[in-house]
């Protein structure tokens, strides 16, 4: 099934009879448009249009499939009105902000009424197909490659900002369109900060350094991370680190078709919990990945939505005690019918990089 095919079933199911995206995201999910302004209408009734201003008039033509209408205007939402079918128009109320729902209502024809569709597109995107399970696949592989090369120049010396400067250039060297997002590396007691900025500070011996990193490749972004030991270290890091990996390894094996995010998330908590650090893990054990490196359904205390074959998450317990230590270990699976697909592949036994 298309994925206008799986719109339009969601259509009929919530009794839609056509949907207003606007999310610029869910626009490129959609009709694979990368631009910077654009909407798209899609009907119960086999009605396509694209929208888009002119300075996309040549870029929508090579992007956007033929089967769209493509319409250019200086007025995305007045255009939108047009032609729309009598009926319910469903609009995107996770993306249209207070001040352009009051426009539309100022707008749409009489004979139509605006509904919230609930986050459509969000839901059907949760759900990867083989193209974009493949895409995400390249993203995390080009990512190792990238690492494994800034690892061979080493790290102690090295402020943790020139690392992260290294290895957003190896991505892109190897073919990333960009990073996925900044590289997070921080060692020692910086890196019990969940989400550290790189500073320029050298990287001592004897520490642990966390080094978060992703690559977008064809649209789609990887998202991984690797702790790594800088020659002997304390003991009682070392138990944190055997504590994180041991949770870590058995939510992969949480991780199939079923279970809700939360029942997930508990898995490594309890470990964690277990080992004395309930409070040195803060945050949720994963989040979806996609087109957007954070995407829907969460793995986390709040976590209600079952996983689903197709979906693409991470894993990713920590521990962060301030002052002292931080570490985090990091997978970009796929579920899949009995378990799931790990798409990244470095080693997790603790690696000592001088």
């Amino acid at each position: 099934m298309s994925r206008v095919e799986k719109v339009v079933a969601q259509l009929e199911e919530r009794e839609l009879d056509a949907l207003l995206v606007t999310g610029l995201v869910n626009v490129r999910w959609l009709c694979g448009f990368t631009g910077s302004n654009a909407a798209a209408v899609v009907g119960r009734d086999g009605l396509l249009r694209f929208l888009t201003d002119f300075r996309y008039l040549s870029q929508s033509a090579e992007e956007v499939p033929a089967e769209w209408e493509r319409e250019i205007g200086t007025d995305l939402l007045e255009l939108a009105m047009q032609r729309l079918p009598v009926g319910r128009l469903g609009f995107d109320d996770a993306q249209v902000s207070v001040k352009t729902h009051a426009r539309l209502k100022d707008i749409l024809p009489g004979e139509v009424e605006l509904a919230e569709a609930g986050g459509l597109i969000e839901r059907l995107r949760m759900i990867k197909d083989a193209g974009e399970l493949e895409k995400i696949r390249n993203a995390a592989q080009l990512a190792d490659r990238a690492l494994t090369e800034v690892l061979e120049r080493g790290l102690v010396g090295r402020t943790e900002r020139e690392v992260a400067i290294d290895l957003v250039f190896t991505m892109m060297k190897l073919g990333a369109e960009r990073a996925s997002f900044e590289p997070i590396v921080a060692a020692g007691p910086h890196g019990a900060l969940p989400h550290a900025d790189p500073r320029d500070v050298a990287i001592p011996a004897d520490t642990f350094v966390v080094i978060d990193w992703g690559a977008e490749v064809d649209g789609y972004a990887s998202d991984c991370t690797r702790t790594f030991s800088t020659g002997q270290v304390d003991p009682r890091d070392r138990e944190v680190y055997d504590t994180v990996l041991r949770a870590q390894l058995a939510a992969l094996e949480a991780v199939r078709p079923g279970p809700i995010g939360r029942e997930v998330d508990a898995v490594a908590r309890e470990i964690i919990d277990a080992a004395g650090h309930a409070e040195h893990f803060g945050h949720g054990l994963g989040h979806a990945v996609g087109i957007e490196v954070h995407e829907e359904p969460r793995l986390s205390k709040q976590g209600t939505t079952p996983l689903e074959a197709g979906m693409v998450l991470t894993v990713e317990p920590g521990i962060y005690v301030p002052g002292a230590v931080g570490v985090r270990i990091e997978d970009l699976v796929a579920v899949t019918e009995d378990g799931c697909e790990i798409l990244n592949g470095l080693p997790k036994d603790l690696q000592t990089v001088n």
